[in-house]
Formats: structure tokens, C-alpha cells, sequence
């Protein structure tokens, strides 16, 4: 990861902390930086999604009732 030096106004660092429940500067500042690449994306995700095409066989798929699923997986594992 790289060491970048930046000067930030301390309001704001101060307030998006207190908003997001960050712990640290570094932390406020991840989360601003991941928050603005994923709203610039979702665009983009949404249209991908709108311009999708879908095989008669997915589209009549069988569906399965809620309460007879398995739990998904998470990433995280657990």
C-alpha cells in the first residue's frame, strides 16, 4: 500500500468519522475512497444488468420457496 502525504480539511475528516463510525482518519478516508468508486460504478452495473438477455431455459427456471433454502454462504465465511 502506498504512503501518501495529503492534506485533508479537518472539518470534514471530523464529520465523515462521526457519520461512518470510522475509528480512525485512515479508515474515514478508505471508506470515502471505496464509497466514491462504487456509486461511480453503479451505472454502469445497472446497465449491464438492464442489457442483459436471458436464455428461455433461465428464464423458466424453477424457483425454490424461502423457507425451504439453505442459508447462503458469506464471503467472510461465516
Amino acid at each position: 500500500m502506498a504512503i501518501t502525504s495529503i492534506d485533508i480539511d479537518p472539518d470534514g475528516l471530523k464529520q465523515a468519522k462521526e457519520l461512518t463510525g470510522a475509528k480512525s482518519n485512515r479508515e474515514a478516508v478508505d471508506l470515502a475512497l471505496r464509497t466514491l468508486i462504487a456509486v461511480r460504478r453503479q451505472p454502469a452495473a445497472v446497465e449491464r444488468i438492464i442489457g442483459r438477455r436471458f436464455a428461455p431455459e433461465q428464464i423458466d427456471a424453477p424457483t425454490v420457496a424461502p423457507e425451504t433454502q439453505a442459508p447462503a454462504a458469506r464471503p467472510d465465511g461465516r
